[in-house]
């Protein structure tokens, strides 16, 4: 039998492709066991971005006025601000849990037959859950004080997947050098709460000057922001050249980050 090169760029896909099953199996476990033992259970999943929400609304609002173009009142400025929050938060799930993804299953790495490269995905899935459950939250907010929205977000999917590509890579990536630097662990919450005020949550990208203008645009965050924003309350459909380049900047992080993933994971009994 040929062994697959660690650098064929079709084995990662087609490798999560044949387990399919058992990734959909685990993230349901996965998302039930976050809840298991809480006397509300699943419905966590809704009330915690509505307390976020909330929290964040006030704060910004009255405490800390700010001014958002077009944004309107109050409660209009909760629906832009919400989508900020969505993304941001399905990326900080995701990043601060990688790193103890494999350390947290050792048993797991001692049997060969496991596909290991399941645990980020698992993750994602996982985060992908809560992120659309928010989102059904601010498709009904959107319907009581605002009405329909507009017909482009039958792109927010779109939007939405490339964010999703390179999370994953950035999971593989974490998951692996958790394994060999613990430390990885206490900094991505860190790293978790710079991004969020790193990227256009609580402001738009337009209202920044030289050279901060230029930081923000580099977040990783900026992009499916500001896209989803576009196709969720503007109407505006994405832009597809800029979507287009971010899309291929996903597909390469999460290519590098499954290769590294496999290239490393040889180590992992051994370690531990």
């Amino acid at each position: 039998m040929t062994a697959t090169p660690i650098f064929d760029l079709r084995e990662p896909w087609r490798g999560l492709w044949r387990v399919r099953d058992l990734i959909a199996q685990l993230t349901e476990r996965d998302t039930r066991s976050r809840y298991r033992g809480s006397a509300m259970g699943l419905f966590w999943s809704a009330i915690h971005p509505l307390l976020m929400l909330t929290v964040y609304t006030f704060f910004f609002s009255e405490i800390f006025p700010g001014r958002w173009a077009g944004a309107g009142g109050k409660l209009d400025f909760a629906l832009v601000l919400f989508i900020g929050l969505l993304l941001h938060g399905f990326a900080a799930e995701c990043l601060t849990r990688a790193p103890g993804l494999v350390v947290e299953h050792p048993n797991l790495v001692k049997k060969i037959v496991f596909p290991l490269e399941v645990l980020p995905v698992v993750a994602v899935g996982t985060a992908i859950f809560h992120l659309l459950i928010g989102l059904a939250i601010w498709f009904v907010f959107h319907l009581v004080i605002a009405g329909m929205p507009p017909w482009t977000v039958v792109f927010f999917p779109l939007v939405l997947a490339p964010l999703v590509l390179m999370t994953l890579g950035a999971c593989w990536f974490l998951a692996a050098i958790g394994v060999y630097l613990r430390d990885v662990g206490h900094v991505m919450p860190v790293f978790a709460a710079v991004l969020l005020f790193a990227s256009p949550v609580f402001y738009p990208l337009s209202a920044l000057k030289p050279p901060f203008h230029a930081i923000v645009a580099a977040s990783p965050l900026t992009i499916p922001i500001e896209q989803a924003r576009a196709v969720l309350l503007a109407g505006q459909p994405p832009q597809w050249d800029v979507l287009a380049a971010y899309t291929v900047v996903a597909v390469v992080v999460a290519w590098l980050g499954a290769t590294w993933f496999r290239a490393t994971r040889k180590g992992f009994a051994d370690v531990l």
